[in-house]
């Protein structure tokens, strides 16, 4: 893989900066779209919600990232807020899409993130890419998230959709929200502990999005979990024990209603068992696989 110039939506968030960091390193050249008036060569102003767009920036580039959108497990889940969940994810993606449709020098490759939402609430039944949508608000977010890219699909653009897990972090994300309680002693399973969850670190997350981009052979939807999802009960488990802490303090789920709201049936007591089916084929190594692993390695030990 040679020098490549990638332009990268949310380059603000938790995923994107890591991103960033990565292709700087491997010395490749990253091209930030903000929404904020451009202070260098290296960023292109776009606007997802007023469709605008400097898109002749674009021209050139190996390759887009678009990971940019409203965060889900910020607040709670008001109408205004799922609006902007949706729309965020949606208009942003078919803007970049049809953006790209038009370029004379269209970049090869369109990386747009999607989740595991897609898949609803679904037990123990083990979640594929060819596994059809779920039932309620975040499938159906996904849904017209993933179609909304069908402009650069026509175009004859490859498009990987990354259906992404619980991302593991300490700079962010659902593991820095949780940790106080845990590193008080206070942590515990929340509701019965026996729902999944899919999860990767975000060390693999930015390994994979570079797969992505060099491998020809990817496209479509691509799960982004490790091969070993967990129960909640295991998650607490792990993560007190990495931590020496106690997790004796079960959060019943109506207190975990009433504590996050409407986000609590969808994204904390939801069982999302889903496998990495396309990475797998495609041999991708996760570096941290197993739960244990990826707590040792996120708290240093």
């Amino acid at each position: 893989m040679g020098t490549m110039r990638v332009a990268i939506s949310g380059t603000t968030g938790l995923v994107g900066q890591a991103l960033c960091e990565r292709l700087d390193r491997d010395g490749h050249e990253a091209l930030k779209l903000v929404r904020r008036p451009t202070a260098s060569d290296a960023e292109i102003q776009w606007d997802a919600s007023g469709g605008t767009l400097e898109s002749d920036k674009l021209n050139g580039t190996a390759a887009v990232v678009h990971l940019a959108g409203e965060n889900i497990a910020a607040g709670r889940w008001t109408t205004a807020k799922k609006s902007r969940i949706r729309e965020s994810r949606v208009q942003g993606t078919q803007v970049l899409a049809e953006a790209l449709a038009g370029l004379a020098c269209p970049p090869q490759v369109f990386v747009a993130a999607s989740a595991i939402g897609y898949y609803g609430d679904r037990g123990d039944e083990l979640c594929l890419e060819t596994t059809s949508p779920g039932q309620g608000f975040l499938p159906e977010v996904c849904v017209a998230w993933e179609r909304a890219t069908q402009p650069a699909i026509d175009a004859g653009i490859r498009i990987v959709n990354l259906r992404i897990g619980m991302v593991l972090s300490r700079r962010g994300g659902a593991l820095k929200q949780m940790l106080l309680p845990f590193q008080l002693g206070a942590g515990g399973r929340i509701g019965h502990g026996r729902q999944y969850w899919s999860w990767t670190t975000l060390d693999d997350l930015v390994g994979v999005i570079i797969r992505c981009l060099a491998d020809e052979s990817l496209a479509g939807p691509v799960n982004v979990v490790t091969p070993h999802p967990v129960t909640n009960r295991e998650f607490t488990k792990s993560l007190g024990n990495v931590l020496h802490r106690p997790t004796l303090f079960p959060m019943p789920a109506p207190l975990a209603r009433i504590a996050f709201g409407e986000m609590t049936d969808a994204l904390i007591l939801a069982s999302a068992r889903v496998a990495p089916g396309r990475l797998n084929e495609h041999g991708y190594a996760f570096q941290h696989a197993t739960i244990d692993d990826a707590f040792r390695h996120l708290f240093g030990q």
